[in-house]
């Protein structure tokens, strides 16, 4: 729609009936037009004049991460050929054997719209769990249980969250209250749904209902045999760090990202679920909780016990998630906050004032031994990631959360323009749906509770370093 017709019918006077007839056969016309559109079919709201943006309500916003540009498309507007295998190809090398043709995504085609300022029906009046029947129970995370559930009247399939709150003494838990705010507030194609909140027979009993999504990916990359192909990559990241802009502009920090907390359809399509440690933030900064982050997640600047933190954690989050991504394996599966911080060490190299201004001044980095490892090994870890996608991630795993890169500047990275491009999520394989079975237990640890260290480790059950036992081959925590 033109800006001048949007504005038109508050900035002219009142004109004849007549008028008005024809205005309205002419805007009639305009939507019959582009209801008949490729992305009008599709679902992607108001064509919008430029291709590849990110729209709200059919609005073009400003120029900022919210879109994707037009060079997600290759030059020549030819498909693209990657090999069956997975390994990005050099401009310079020949066709491997075995390739094939992977669509390119068309901005056009491939547009995440994000809606307007959501309304809250689910706040309307809480209906009865009675409305849903329990098929079987999927998971169970620091603060919930997750069952898979029928709508007795639609025959709909969803998810239904139980909230813990049994161990809460002074009434409905802050993690619970800002689980609900975030998902209510937060509405992105990429972030998960929640349709209604519903109570059971207790007022201890809360439930959030939200739309069932097949796999988590921790779960399906736990059976796939190969890493995903790169152009799965690059889509999957696209749609990672959109729903993440929208979180970080509206100021609220997810706490908890991890390849666990993703869901992904059958369409191709993640959503970011699992908001028990979101929280909204502003400025000045004030003191926040620690720790925070499930430990293979972590940042360094949360592992050095910093309480003022930012944004920047879920980026570093991120990072590992694409690591995880590229390789099909976790980056830094530490099991103790020293082995965490002695991973990270060893393969970035040893941090100091230079690189990271404060870096001395964080409560816990005195107590780090002199660890002589000066060189970043990332490249020897991700010998398949192109260059550009090694200087997005280093971008991501930087040291100095200032200098981190933001999901906005990520957004418009050249890794997501070059050769393979991304593949679009109807083209994603799909796989058989584990939802149907009973709770799993995740191989990662788990989130922390509010207060408390992530629940895999007893000796971290004060949140920061026990400094009697924390220790492992080669490096010591000094006391």
């Amino acid at each position: 729609m033109e800006q001048g017709a949007a504005a038109s019918k508050w900035a002219r006077e009142p004109s004849s009936d007549e008028e008005e007839t024809q205005r309205r056969k002419k805007r009639e016309k305009r939507f019959k037009k582009s209801k008949d559109s490729p992305s009008f079919r599709e679902g992607s709201g108001t064509p919008n004049s430029t291709s590849g943006r990110l729209v709200r309500g059919g609005d073009s916003q400003r120029d900022s991460a919210l879109r994707y540009e037009a060079t997600l498309r290759p030059e020549s507007g030819e498909p693209m050929e990657i090999t069956d295998d997975h390994d990005a190809p050099s401009p310079s090398t020949s066709t491997p054997r075995g390739s094939v043709i992977e669509p390119a995504i068309q901005p056009e085609e491939y547009r995440i719209t994000i809606p307007d300022s959501p309304q809250h029906p689910v706040l309307a009046g809480c209906r009865s769990v009675e409305n849903y029947e329990k098929l079987n129970r999927i998971s169970e995370g620091t603060y919930g249980v997750v069952y898979r559930a029928k709508d007795r009247v639609t025959g709909e399939i969803v998810a239904l969250k139980k909230l813990k709150l049994d161990q809460e003494k002074n009434g409905f838990p802050i993690t619970s209250l800002r689980e609900v705010y975030t998902l209510l507030l937060a509405k992105h194609p990429h972030i998960v749904n929640v349709r209604e909140i519903v109570v059971g027979d207790k007022l201890t009993q809360i439930f959030i209902v939200m739309d069932f999504i097949e796999h988590d990916l921790k779960e399906l990359m736990s059976g796939m045999r190969a890493p995903f192909l790169q152009s799965e990559v690059k889509t999957l990241m696209l749609q990672l760090l959109s729903a993440t802009e929208l979180l970080h502009e509206n100021w609220i920090l997810h706490r908890d990202l991890k390849t666990s907390n993703l869901l992904l359809n059958n369409k191709g399509e993640i959503k970011v679920a699992d908001f028990g440690l979101a929280r909204r933030y502003g400025e000045p900064q004030g003191m926040m909780t620690q720790p925070v982050v499930t430990l293979w997640y972590r940042a360094p600047e949360l592992l050095l016990g910093s309480k003022q933190y930012t944004t920047a954690i879920d980026m570093w989050s991120i990072g590992c998630i694409f690591a995880e991504f590229v390789n099909n394996e976790p980056l830094l599966p530490g099991r103790s906050e020293a082995e965490q911080l002695e991973k990270i060490f060893k393969l970035l190299g040893m941090p100091n004032d230079k690189i990271w201004p404060g870096y001395s001044k964080l409560p816990l980095a005195s107590h780090v031994p002199n660890f002589v490892q000066p060189y970043n090994l990332l490249r020897s870890r991700l010998p398949y990631l192109t260059e550009n996608g090694l200087d997005l991630m280093s971008r991501m795993l930087t040291y100095d959360p200032v200098k981190r890169i933001t999901a906005e500047e990520a957004l418009q990275h050249p890794y997501f323009s070059e050769a393979p491009p991304p593949k679009h999520p109807s083209m994603f394989p799909t796989w058989p749906s584990k939802g149907e079975r009973t709770a799993k237990r995740n191989a990662s640890p788990s989130a922390p509770q509010a207060g408390h260290g992530h629940g895999q480790d007893d000796d971290e059950a004060g949140g920061l370093f026990n400094f009697a036992n924390q220790e492992s081959t080669g490096f010591r925590l000094k006391v």
